[in-house]
């Protein structure tokens, strides 16, 4: 599914040079549960920018079954992400004036699908994550836990073949957390869609079926738990 050949990132500060990866290859296998971990700055969060298409590498590639994003333009990896993957931020990303289902179909109006599906499939996913009755709320009016729900079924209501969820549980309390994760590892059993994450949360690598540590830019262990 994913495979980083020989990747590095340097960043400039003012003059100085900031090496946030270097040289770090990693494959991962479709349907994962994956989980990248490691201090601030250990560069966990910059390998899933790269995997992601978010941020392009200074050295190497990455390849997404057999397409080499790295060496696209940024138009092509914009479609690239919007047809094969779905992001999950700490931070919730919901746009503040549309209501739960019109967040959630958003990705599939950018994709073509017609309104009866988007709004079907909106319905669905919702309902699955325990949102049922709340498709018109908007964000202001949901809790954290209810708009990383949203966030969750905007991700997966398209069906990409990966989710990348940048530390998603960090603003949540411990049985918020615990609750959502049982709803992505759900999510990943029945839809066989890969999930890397970037967390230093103990929570979310406990869930993990692969743990991979980073530290000053370099991985320093990958086992399965």
């Amino acid at each position: 599914m994913v495979s980083c050949k020989n990747l590095s990132k340097t960043y400039l500060q003012g003059s100085v040079s900031v090496d946030a990866l270097k040289d770090v290859s990693i494959d991962i296998q479709t349907g994962e549960f994956l989980s990248l971990y490691g201090p601030s700055g250990s560069g966990k969060t910059t390998l899933l920018n790269l995997i992601g298409g978010l941020d392009t590498p200074t050295e190497g590639e990455v390849t997404i079954e057999n397409t080499n994003i790295s060496q696209m333009s940024s138009g092509d990896r914009a479609e690239f992400r919007l047809q094969n993957m779905g992001f999950i931020f700490q931070s919730y990303n919901l746009i503040p004036v549309l209501s739960a289902e019109e967040n959630v179909s958003f990705v599939m109006q950018l994709q073509g699908i017609e309104a009866k599906e988007r709004r079907e499939r909106s319905h669905e996913i919702l309902a699955e994550l325990g949102l049922q009755g709340m498709e018109n709320r908007r964000p202001s009016e949901l809790s954290g836990g209810q708009q990383q729900r949203v966030a969750i079924a905007r991700a997966i209501v398209s069906k990409p073949k990966i989710i990348l969820a940048d530390e998603p549980t960090a603003n949540l309390d411990s049985h918020t957390a615990e609750s959502l994760l049982e709803s992505m590892l759900e999510m990943n059993t029945r839809y066989n869609a890969t999930f890397i994450f970037s967390t230093h949360d103990n929570l979310v690598m406990q869930y993990a079926k692969r743990l991979v540590q980073l530290k000053d830019g370099e991985i320093v262990s990958d086992e399965a738990t």
